[in-house]
């Protein structure tokens, strides 16, 4: 493998860590979509968009 290849390999996996560390505390997941919104993903499959107003929001 080269390395581009590797670093796909090794987000996927931290990607998937994540989820099983969410689902064992009963929280979730936030991350970019491909077309650039903020999305929580719970445990049960549940996807939730994070409008620019909520607390993450720079402002």
């Amino acid at each position: 493998m080269n390395r581009i290849q590797d670093l796909n390999k090794f987000i996927k996996l931290t990607g998937d860590r994540a989820k099983l560390d969410a689902k064992a505390n009963g929280t979730y997941i936030v991350y970019k979509t491909s077309d650039g919104h903020m999305v929580r993903e719970y445990s049960n499959g549940e996807i939730e968009r994070i409008e620019e107003d909520s607390e993450f929001s720079n402002e």
